[in-house]
């Protein structure tokens, strides 16, 4: 039970993380009056623009290999070696 839930908190560091690097969330902090405001700002038309564009990738990638598995091979022009000679006694 305890490995599950530290994978489950690596997985949010994970994506939380993952997050702040793509730009999907922002945090600004403004102090007045001796009173400390923070903001968190969550941009989740960033967020659906790139599960668009990685959505796209993983179509394109599927649709590569089975283009590349669907084509005929080509038969080779390549001939077998010839046999190699047997040692005269």
């Amino acid at each position: 039970m305890r490995i599950l839930v530290i994978v489950i908190v690596l997985l949010v560091v994970g994506v939380v993380g993952l997050g702040f690097y793509q730009g999907w969330f922002g945090v600004a902090s403004d102090s007045t009056d001796g009173k400390r405001h923070i903001q968190v700002t969550v941009d989740t038309d960033k967020i659906k623009e790139d599960e668009g564009k990685a959505l796209q990738k993983v179509h394109d990638l599927t649709h590569t290999g089975k283009d590349k598995v669907a084509a005929p091979s080509e038969k080779s022009n390549d001939q077998a070696p010839p046999p190699l000679p047997t040692p005269r006694d």
